[in-house]
């Protein structure tokens, strides 16, 4: 019997290290960032080459719901709508209880709606690899990208044994590392058993929920009237169930605790995204070589920025290594490399009660 295969993209995150231009009511996924498409829009695109338009699946916000909708052409019966943000865990499991009431042995590929991978054949060659083994041996399979620089921004897998002579190229999940330090990271790079931890996710629905059970109780228990119910998904009782849940990612929740866990390596290039320094880096910024993402730069006599510019004409004299994102209210002129610090300033605002984060 064919693997029936699901695509559960999450679209819940704040993305806040993409401030200004990422807002609580327009985050990071809808920003049109790669050749005038957002990365939504790819990472629905990749997901509709793995399953078919029927298994597409997303997960988001009270708030993001509509424009879900309106950019992915998906029906209201295929956006699961998260009354409050709960973490990964909950939005995967959300997913898992609706997906399984109707086939257990799905197979469901988590995949974060933010990232860039440019070589969607790869991914979605692997992503399938990935589903078959799932599918027959009922293990949680992480996708792990081989390294290429010491990174202290990800974390890492460190890689066991051969899973299964079924499925060779899978290893064995010796343990989740968090983000090291850079020495740390360095002699990860040189030992070449640890892969960078992209996030994304492939198992059965009923092997998700089991892990659940085993790992994290607190979250088995919030969905248990869900799971009694798959069917009903009227705001209150969903609202009832997140409110009882707890806030946990899916790797601390199952994956670090799971003794099921295999990763497929992978080397096609991968980003999270996940700062203007990385969009940057995907988008060819090098010295001497700056990128428009809007507006109008008259003059940059150095190169090497990133300019998001919006309706004031943007002039660059004698600097580098900067990203100047002007969205109309607000005026973001940072240096590239410390891009990763803006998350500090988005909470600062918060604290102030300012309406800049909005």
């Amino acid at each position: 019997m064919a693997v029936r295969r699901h695509a559960v993209i999450l679209a819940g995150g704040a993305g806040e290290r993409f401030w200004p231009a990422s807002r609580a009511k327009h985050p990071k996924p809808f920003l049109k960032v790669l050749d005038g498409k957002s990365l939504l829009d790819a990472t629905i695109a990749r997901a509709r080459r793995f399953a078919s338009r029927d298994c597409v699946w997303v997960v988001c916000g009270m708030e993001h719901e509509r424009n879900v909708r309106r950019a992915t052409g998906l029906p209201a019966k295929r956006v699961l709508v998260e009354p409050e943000r709960r973490n990964t865990a909950m939005a995967v499991g959300f997913a898992a209880v609706h997906i399984g009431a109707d086939d257990p042995d799905a197979v469901l590929a988590v995949l974060p709606a933010d990232h860039a991978i440019p070589d969607a054949a790869a991914f979605v060659r692997d992503l399938k690899l990935a589903a078959t083994a799932a599918s027959d041996a009922g293990a949680l399979i992480t996708l792990g990208v081989q390294p290429t620089r010491p990174d202290t921004g990800y974390g890492y897998i460190q890689v066991g044994p051969a899973a299964s002579r079924q499925h060779p190229r899978l290893r064995r999940v010796r343990r989740f590392v968090e983000k090291p330090k850079a020495a740390v990271a360095r002699r990860y790079l040189r030992s070449g058993s640890y892969l960078w931890n992209a996030g994304i996710f492939v198992f059965t629905a009923a092997a998700i929920l089991e892990e659940m059970e085993v790992g994290a109780p607190e979250l088995a228990k919030a969905l248990a009237p869900l799971r009694r119910s798959p069917r009903v998904r009227s705001g209150d009782r969903v609202r009832r169930v997140y409110r009882r849940a707890p806030s946990l990612p899916i790797d601390v929740a199952v994956m670090e605790r799971s003794r099921r866990v295999w990763t497929i390596p992978v080397s096609w290039h991968w980003s999270d995204v996940g700062t203007w320094l990385s969009l940057a880096e995907e988008l060819g910024v090098a010295p001497g070589e700056s990128r428009i993402l809007d507006g109008e730069v008259v003059f940059d006599d150095q190169g090497g920025n990133l300019v998001w510019g919006g309706r004031r004409a943007v002039a660059l004299l004698g600097v580098e290594g900067l990203a100047v994102i002007d969205t109309g209210d607000v005026l973001l002129v940072t240096k590239l490399d410390r891009s990763p610090d803006v998350r500090k300033i988005v909470g600062r605002l918060k604290q102030q009660g300012r309406e800049d984060v909005t």
